[in-house]
């Protein structure tokens, strides 16, 4: 019996027999002969000012708003280059869509972070993976005392835009956002979360209920521990001020988790949330807060502390979002490592959680430019084949246990599903998951950047998702997944490189995948050749593009404003 229980939580299996699953990127098949992309991260221009788009095919004249987008735009100030992909100055992208046309804007985000850069003519404000150097104009003794000071956080917010009270805002990891003008993308206040709730970062993912209110998580921490905060801002009805400035009253810690390991906190990039529930998923990649309050000392940058450990398990805390309880119940799985979840909702007496996750958390680290750029052929296939590659998976959580609940059997009686959850000690339940795709996926090189019908479907069941296909280093394919039947929708020419898909229903839409799915579409191969594509949703088929005369960089994430 000991036996069957420690192959049971065994954290290396995917099983409760203990048989090793495969690595991801051993079940894809191998590049060879991937072209360079150094041209997609590479610095340009800004086009403050909205140009003329070339329109091919046509594109819905029911489509009226503007798809926004986020992403570095610059990799270096003077002489100084920044060494990640996350660290490059935020971009902000707008494609304006009316009765059938397009203009194109851009700006630099104007944070105290490019500004100051700009000033200097250098690099002053630490990033992700690039440290800022002491002042060369200091004397010896400033520059050795000036390693001491822990860096402030940057407010270089290049992840995604995100909405609080109807306003946008541009947003990264840290404690900082800036509020946008969505129409001429001119930067507005700088916003610090500790100046409303007790916490120290905010994700760039947050979730929005039926109701108005947002949700979102950040970390903090004091004498008693490290903790992972729940975060809900209320509706715009519910807030005080009216007025044209950035006002987050009435937020509030809803939820606060303790981390497992005080001093080994994980690493997270967006949460999960249904109808009724949050689940905070704290993963194995762990950052060593010793060697962060030293960094500055040893001269390493933020991404040299994260450390993937997979000797550990990964936890599923699960929260109620309306009184804020944490469960009792503790929720393993195997380690796996996930930075976007697809959906999840509650299923007579389940919670069903899809996520694309991979089996190696030292991915991030990975993407620095020096990796991005390396030259067609065998560099780039190298890299590109030692990456892990991140696949759908399901996973599902009884939410109905007690004292009678049988050990180390399978809980899970959906009909048609092969995730199991299995009850090994009192008050914890060890779960595997069902790969929630065909091996067609495969040769996609797996799937990121996962997008739903978020207004009608998120935290409700579903059955479509949209997500990029990653056959080179970055995505080169558009995917639309059926949830249902596994079956693949694929849109993929050889060298063009398509953003995350953003869908749009149709005005009365009475059917889940009746809209649009917008990308920006860049490629390495001719300078000035961007275009947002539009598909027909439900087929997948190209219905018009509008060609952009400006070079436009790979990005991260957006969404559409309805309103224009």
């Amino acid at each position: 019996m000991e036996k069957q229980m420690k192959d049971a939580v065994d954290p290396v299996s995917n099983s409760r027999l203990g048989a090793k699953s495969i690595p991801s990127r051993e079940r894809c098949p191998l590049a060879k002969g991937l072209e360079s992309i150094s041209a997609l991260v590479t610095t340009v221009e800004e086009t403050p000012d909205p140009i003329p788009t070339t329109i091919q095919g046509s594109i819905p004249s029911w489509l009226n708003g503007s798809l926004l987008r986020n992403g570095p735009g610059k990799f270096e100030f003077g002489d100084d280059k920044y060494t990640h992909w996350f660290d490059g100055m935020a971009m902000m992208h707008r494609f304006h869509i009316s009765e059938g046309k397009v203009t194109y804007c851009s700006r630099f985000l104007r944070s105290d972070s490019y500004v100051n850069n700009l000033e200097k003519n250098r690099i002053v404000v630490s990033e992700f993976g690039t440290l800022a150097m002491p002042d060369p104009c200091k004397n010896m003794f400033a520059r050795f005392f000036s390693r001491f000071q822990i860096p402030k956080a940057t407010d270089n917010a290049s992840v995604n835009f995100v909405k609080y009270n109807g306003d946008y805002y541009v947003s990264t990891e840290t404690n900082y956002m800036r509020r946008i003008d969505p129409q001429s993308l001119k930067t507005k206040e700088k916003v610090n979360w500790t100046d409303y709730v007790a916490v120290n970062s905010a994700t760039a993912h947050p979730h929005y209920d039926q109701d108005g209110a947002t949700y979102n998580m950040g970390n903090s921490h004091n004498k008693n521990g490290f903790f992972y905060n729940v975060i809900r801002v209320p509706p715009p009805e519910e807030m005080r001020s009216k007025e044209d400035s950035a006002d987050l009253t009435g937020a509030k810690v809803i939820c606060s988790i303790r981390a497992t390991d005080a001093r080994k906190p994980s690493y997270y990039h967006s949460f999960v949330m249904s109808e009724n529930y949050i689940v905070f998923i704290e993963q194995p990649i762990k950052l060593d807060l010793l060697k962060f309050m030293l960094y500055r000392i040893q001269g390493k940058s933020f991404h040299k502390v994260m450390r993937w450990e997979p000797k550990q398990n990964t936890i599923f805390h699960l929260v109620n979002r309306h009184t804020g309880k944490v469960s009792d119940v503790k929720y393993l799985a195997g380690p796996m490592f996930t930075l976007h979840q697809i959906n999840a909702y509650e299923d007579n007496g389940y919670l069903v959680m899809d996520m694309c996750c991979g089996d190696d958390g030292d991915l991030i680290a990975d993407f620095t430019l020096e990796n991005l750029r390396r030259s067609s052929g065998e560099e780039t296939d190298e890299f590109y084949n030692s990456l892990c590659r991140n696949l759908p998976r399901r996973y599902v959580l009884p939410l109905t246990l007690d004292d009678q609940t049988p050990l180390d059997q399978n809980l899970v009686y959906l009909e048609n599903c092969k995730a199991t959850a299995r009850k090994t000690l009192a008050g914890e339940i060890f779960m595997t998951h069902e790969e929630l795709h065909s091996d067609e996926l495969l040769q996609y090189g797996g799937l990121e950047f996962p997008q739903i019908n978020y207004d009608k479907h998120n935290g409700r069941p579903y059955r479509y998702f949209y997500s990029c296909g990653f056959g080179h280093v970055v995505s080169d394919s558009l995917l639309k997944m059926d949830v249902h039947t596994k079956e693949l929708k694929v849109w993929r020419y050889p060298g063009l490189y398509p953003s995350e898909p953003v869908f749009v229903a149709s005005p009365g839409a009475t059917e889940e995948d009746d809209g649009v799915v917008l990308s920006v579409i860049v490629t390495p191969r001719k300078e000035k050749s961007t275009f947002l594509l539009v598909l027909d949703a439900k087929t997948f088929t190209e219905l018009g593009r509008a060609e952009v005369p400006v070079d436009v960089p790979y990005g991260t994430h957006g969404v559409f404003n309805a309103m224009g």
